[in-house]
C-alpha cells in the first residue's frame, strides 16, 4: 500500500495476464488494486490505510490456478477508491464529484458513498478532503476505468472468434457477515448469464464444499450488466467470496484456506469452460 510518484489524476493501467484462448472463459479482477498514487494519499482524509477496505484483498493472486488453466486475465492495478471499474460511468455521487446542482445518481450504490468514485465508507465516514473537479474525474476514467472495459471487451472478442459462447467471470470477496453465503453468484437475475450458469457453479461450489446463494445480497455490478449478453453467447457471472474463506483473520494476507479457495476457483472455471466447449461442440439446430 505505499504510494506512488504520479500525476494528479493519472492512475495505473489495467493489466492483461494472457492467456491460450482454448477454454471460452475469461477472468476479471477489478478491485484488488494496491497502487496508491501519492495525491491520492495526500486527498484522503485519513491516509492510504483507510481506503483499503475498498479493496477486494489479494484477488488477483487468488485466481492464479484458473490462470494455470491458460485462461486470460484482466486486472485493475488502480485502487477502487480511486475509481471503481464496476461501476457506470454516471454513477456519479455529489460528495465526491464538483457536479452542477442537481446533477448526480440517486442510485442506492451512490446513496450508500460507493458510486463511480466511492464517496465513504460504513463506520469511517467520508474519505476526501474535498470533491474533485471534471478534469480529474476524466482522467481517472482515461487512465483506468475505460482501458479497464476495453480489454474485457477485446478479450471477449477474441474468445468469440474461436467459440460460439463464452463465459466472463468477474472475481471479487465480501466481508463477512452473519448467516451470509460463503459465495455469491450474481447474473442480474438471468440478465448477464444464462440460467444454466449459475446453476453449475452452484453445484460446482456446494460439491466443493462451500455454501451459495445466488444474486443475495450481490446480484452483480456493471462489469457483467455491460459486458454479459447471452442472447448473443457472452454469459457473464459475479463470484463474491467470504474474505474468511482465503485471508487471516487480520483481513490482508493470506490465511489457511488460501489454496482451498484458489483451487474453487480454478474448479469453477474448469467445470465451466468445460461444459461451454462441449456445448461449443453440438451439432448447430437446423432452422
Amino acid at each position: 500500500m505505499r504510494p506512488s510518484s504520479t500525476p494528479t489524476g493519472a492512475l495505473a493501467p489495467p493489466r492483461l495476464i494472457p492467456g491460450r484462448g482454448q477454454l471460452p472463459v475469461l477472468l476479471s479482477v477489478p478491485h484488488a488494486g494496491r497502487a496508491y498514487p501519492d495525491w491520492l494519499v495526500r486527498l484522503a482524509r485519513r491516509g492510504a490505510a483507510s481506503l483499503a477496505p475498498l479493496e477486494d484483498p489479494l484477488v488477483d493472486r487468488l485466481v492464479w490456478r484458473a490462470q494455470a488453466l491458460g485462461i486470460a486475465c484482466v486486472v485493475a492495478d488502480a485502487p477502487r477508491a480511486a475509481i471503481d471499474c464496476n461501476r457506470a460511468e454516471d454513477e456519479l455521487d455529489p460528495h465526491a464529484i464538483n457536479l452542477p446542482p442537481g446533477a448526480g445518481h440517486d442510485g442506492w450504490r451512490v446513496r450508500a458513498g460507493l458510486g463511480l468514485i466511492p464517496a465513504r465508507l460504513a463506520g469511517a465516514g467520508d474519505l476526501w478532503r474535498r470533491r474533485i473537479g471534471p478534469a480529474e474525474l476524466e482522467a481517472r476514467l482515461d487512465s483506468a476505468w475505460r482501458p479497464y472495459h476495453r480489454l474485457l471487451a477485446e478479450q471477449l472478442e477474441l474468445l468469440r472468434r474461436r467459440h460460439a459462447e463464452v463465459l466472463l467471470l468477474d472475481c471479487h470477496s465480501m466481508p463477512w457477515r452473519p448467516g451470509q453465503a460463503e459465495l455469491v453468484l450474481g447474473d442480474r437475475h438471468g440478465l448477464s448469464a444464462a440460467p444454466f450458469v449459475a446453476e453449475l457453479a452452484r453445484q460446482t461450489a456446494e460439491a466443493a464444499g462451500y455454501r451459495t446463494s445466488r444474486n443475495d445480497p450481490y446480484a452483480g455490478g456493471q462489469i457483467v450488466a455491460a459486458h454479459g449478453a447471452p442472447e448473443r453467447g457472452v454469459h457473464a457471472l459475479q463470484l463474491e467470496l467470504d474474505r474468511r474463506c482465503y485471508l487471516d483473520p487480520a483481513g490482508r494476507a493470506p490465511g489457511e484456506g488460501f489454496d482451498r479457495s484458489a483451487r474453487l476457483f480454478e474448479e469453477l472455471a474448469r467445470t465451466l469452460g468445460g461444459h461451454f466447449l462441449d456445448r461449443n461442440a453440438l451439432p448447430l439446430a437446423a432452422e
